[in-house]
């Protein structure tokens, strides 16, 4: 294991306490990490899983803390740690357009800053690209590769052109009735039964900017890790739902069978089975992280 770095993220004022209960598990402050104001949420944790290892979550485009509280509520032992992306939930917006590579180093830097020498690296959607990348870039201090609902980038098997479609702007975000309309078409499984669900979910969505989310998409734009996974030694579980109109399941295979020590579990739903499965996600990413 490398030696622990020294932090080298300065905390900012104004710390302010998030509710632990329910699904609101994460204690909220503002890092500066470089030149960037970051809003960070951490679950301390109450046991010493992995090792004292912590697990680092990679939101999905448009997503902020609050939106991954579900599946962190359902690990209450396990410290996590998580961040909204520059220009997305109460993270300012950056001075310039930033890479896969950019958020991968911000994430270090939020480790620094609790004097992490690892992490567990789950990512989901868009964060599991930015997850592969900190695997990639950042390989001393990933310990294990947790990848939901997501893909190599650039060169996968794409969604049809409508389902694209939906996702190219964040419509979804600022309309609730808009949102229940296409719930179904781009998340597929329960959200085609229930689009309400979409309601229930999204509410912990604090939308900030248009130009946050397209740079989010940019900073995407061209990226894949199609032809460095085979390099990728840490174990790694991907996960994938059976019914991902976003992401079709066979990216989930690609990726398992492209990454040398990995493994597939499939759920029963569609994009975001996180959040309408957490129990059993969640025990299937404790039984991954506490093998020894």
């Amino acid at each position: 294991m490398p030696a622990r770095p020294r932090p080298a993220a300065a905390p900012i004022a104004d710390r302010v306490a998030a509710s632990h209960r329910g699904d609101r598990p994460f204690a909220i402050e503002m890092l500066r990490v470089g030149g960037q104001l970051l809003r960070v949420g951490r679950q301390a944790g109450r046991r010493s899983g992995g090792g004292g290892v912590p697990l680092l979550l990679f939101n999905g485009i448009g997503g902020n803390i609050e939106l991954l509280g579900p599946i962190a509520a359902w690990m209450p032992g396990r410290e996590v740690i998580t961040f909204d992306i520059p220009g997305v939930g109460h993270s300012p917006l950056p001075a310039r357009p930033y890479r896969m590579k950019g958020v991968a180093g911000l994430a270090a830097g939020v480790l620094d800053h609790y004097g992490h020498a690892q992490a567990d690296v789950l990512g989901v959607s868009w964060g599991g690209a930015a997850a592969q990348q900190f695997a990639r870039s950042q390989a001393a201090r990933c310990r294990r590769l947790i990848l939901c609902a997501t893909a190599t980038g650039l060169l996968m098997v794409p969604a049809r052109p409508s389902v694209l479609w939906k996702m190219a702007t964040p419509r979804r975000y600022l309309s609730r009735r808009y949102a229940q309309s296409i719930s179904g078409d781009l998340y597929g499984g329960d959200f085609r039964r229930d689009p309400a669900l979409a309601e229930r979910h999204f509410k912990p969505i604090q939308w900030q900017s248009r130009l946050g989310y397209y740079l989010q998409i940019a900073a995407g734009t061209g990226w894949t890790s199609l032809h460095w996974l085979h390099r990728l030694q840490q174990p790694t579980l991907v996960m994938a739902g059976s019914d991902d109109p976003l992401i079709p399941l066979v990216n989930a295979r690609l990726l398992q069978r492209l990454i040398p020590r990995s493994e597939l579990r499939v759920f029963d739903c569609g994009h975001l089975f996180l959040l309408t499965r957490p129990q059993p996600c969640a025990q299937a990413i404790n039984e991954f992280l506490d093998r020894p």
